[in-house]
C-alpha cells in the first residue's frame, strides 16, 4: 500500500472525472505518493495549513501507470522531519480509481499536526 494526501474537494472531483491527478503530475511528471510511515512527517511539514486533507491509500498492484521509488523531490524543508535518505513512490501517471481501496480522513490533532487515523490500512 502506498499513499497520497489531498483533499477531500480534490478527490471528489477525481471521482467525477474517473481518475485522479495532481498539479506534480505536470509540474514534476509525477504524483507524489509516501509510505505509511512518511504520511505524517509530509503532511506536517507540506499540508500543516490546509484543512480537509484526505488520504487515497493506494494498492500500487491495481496501479495502471509506472510507480518508481525514487530520492524525495522535495525542496529542503527547516523542520527536518521528512527524510531525506528514504526513497519515496512517484507514480508517472494519473491514478486509476480502482487502484485506491480506501480514502481516510488525516486526524487534526489539537497541536494543529496531521497525524493518521488509528484504523488506516
Amino acid at each position: 500500500m502506498i499513499y497520497h494526501i489531498t483533499t477531500g474537494t480534490a478527490w471528489q472531483q477525481a471521482k467525477r472525472e474517473g481518475r485522479y491527478s495532481a498539479e506534480s503530475l505536470k509540474t514534476d511528471g509525477f504524483i507524489h505518493c509516501s509510505a505509511k510511515h512518511q504520511v505524517e512527517p509530509v503532511a506536517n511539514s507540506f499540508y500543516k495549513d490546509i484543512d480537509d486533507l484526505v488520504l487515497l491509500c493506494i494498492d500500487e498492484n491495481r496501479l495502471t501507470n509506472e510507480l518508481r521509488w525514487e530520492d524525495p523531490a522535495h525542496p529542503t524543508i527547516d523542520s527536518g522531519t521528512v527524510s531525506n535518505v528514504d526513497q519515496f513512490p512517484h507514480v508517472y501517471g494519473d491514478i486509476n480509481l480502482d487502484a485506491v481501496a480506501e480514502v481516510v480522513a488525516l486526524v487534526r490533532l489539537e497541536n494543529g499536526d496531521y497525524a493518521l487515523a488509528t484504523d488506516t490500512p
